[in-house]
């Protein structure tokens, strides 16, 4: 396994960032606790895109442009469209508790992940079920019985779809099916001792993701090798390859993820070190 070197700084004053993706020469990223989703060119500079009351966290695009960012609170996706927001996709009937994470497809339809119970309650550990948002809004279950569906991607060549289950220490891949569902649900890695948060995919065939209790990111090939590896002062929650090249590793990190320990604080920030194989796929 190689060690990769401690990662450099690149923006701050996060209370808790999530769903970081590389579009248009920029990263984007949710804040949760600053309801926010922000852009942030390569020099640093920031930009507020659009507020979301409901809390924030996964992003992707439709074909047309139009922005898609998941609103925690009400289980829902939102579609904001360069003016406003508008309701895309209503999940409450599926999701049983906080939407979270979300990879959308070249077509635009939105596979979003759930915590499946209170987590920062401490109620009991169930199951979750990935919702399917499909493109005219329309709502369905894509997959259930999944230990905290979190951080997904979907391969290149637009047939694979892999989700990482974050308290099953693993990451679930299925093929794309008619109309985007999914088929075929088997073991792509299992990775025994951490956490799979956030993921981002690359042209060799790795996941990158976040350890969520181990302040890191690792890179793990299909079968579970894992084969790259850098360490984080503060916890590590999200990372995406980006940069002109995509070759560059960009890591969320803060104190915690409890909303006690981050809400109001600004104590979270987003790091960057440098990568050999560049990202591909989505998100």
């Amino acid at each position: 396994m190689e060690i990769l070197p401690i990662p450099e700084p690149f923006i701050g004053g996060i209370d808790f960032g999530e769903g970081p993706r590389w579009h248009d020469g920029r990263l984007w990223y949710s804040d949760f606790y600053q309801y926010s989703v922000n852009a942030a060119s390569l020099d640093g500079t920031v930009e507020v895109i659009v507020e979301v009351p409901g809390q924030p966290s996964g992003l992707g695009w439709m074909p047309n442009g139009d922005l898609l960012v998941v609103s925690m609170r009400d289980r829902r996706v939102m579609r904001y469209d360069g003016v406003a927001l508008h309701e895309h996709g209503d999940l409450s009937e599926i999701a049983t508790s906080l939407c979270n994470d979300m990879a959308v497809d070249a077509e635009g339809r939105a596979y979003v992940g759930n915590f499946g119970f209170d987590l920062h309650s401490g109620e009991d550990f169930a199951p979750a079920t990935l919702g399917l948002v499909q493109t005219d809004g329309s709502t369905e279950a894509a997959a259930d019985g999944l230990a905290f569906p979190n951080g997904a991607v979907i391969t290149p060549d637009g047939a694979t779809f892999i989700v990482g289950e974050s308290f099953a220490s693993q990451f679930t891949a299925f093929d794309f099916g008619p109309e985007g569902r999914l088929e075929n649900r088997r073991l792509w890695a299992a990775v025994p001792g951490t956490i799979p948060d956030g993921c981002c995919y690359d042209a060799e065939g790795g996941i990158w993701y976040a350890d969520a209790i181990g302040r890191a990111a690792v890179r793990v090939v299909e079968g579970g090798e894992i084969t790259h590896r850098v360490e984080t002062e503060l916890n590590c929650f999200a990372v995406m390859l980006g940069g002109d090249d995509r070759r560059t590793l960009f890591l969320v990190t803060a104190p915690g993820s409890h909303p006690d320990e981050v809400q109001g604080l600004g104590q979270g920030r987003i790091e960057s070190v440098p990568v050999e194989i560049p990202g591909v796929g989505l998100p």
